[in-house]
């Protein structure tokens, strides 16, 4: 078996984040709702929060060094969509009041989640796919 890529492992590792997470959210329902309100996105912001945002950040630096630092087609597609990943965490940082309205909106819309968890399937299997034809 060949050795994967950076840029590949990134793909399967944030596909198997969304695949996953989105099987908990499905099969725990309105416990996983009741999690992340009350646990996940409690009213103070928790440390976790600070720590997710340090690897993201982080994430983001070196996916763009390696994209400048390695020779791998298409490379800065993947390093451009963990820099929108950027857009989160930044909310979470500087915004985390209304990034948990939104959180609680969303969770306590059956259509609105709907929506969440096909963008978010539809995102991993196209990162897959990434990993497998593009890298």
């Amino acid at each position: 078996m060949e050795n994967l890529n950076y840029f590949e492992l990134l793909c399967y590792f944030w596909a198997f984040i969304g695949i996953i997470s989105r099987i908990l959210i499905i099969s725990l329902g309105n416990k996983w709702n009741k999690w992340e309100l009350k646990s996940a996105y409690s009213e103070k912001k928790p440390l976790w929060v600070y720590i997710v945002i340090t690897v993201g950040y982080f994430l983001i630096g070196f996916s763009w060094y390696k994209v400048a630092t390695t020779d791998i087609a298409y490379s800065w597609i993947i390093a451009l969509l963990v820099s929108l990943t950027g857009i989160k965490i930044s909310a979470l940082l500087f915004r985390y009041n209304e990034f948990r309205t939104f959180a609680k909106t969303t969770l306590n819309s059956k259509a609105k989640l709907i929506r969440l968890n096909i963008g978010v399937v539809v995102l991993s299997i196209a990162l897959v796919c990434m990993g497998i034809f593009l890298y």
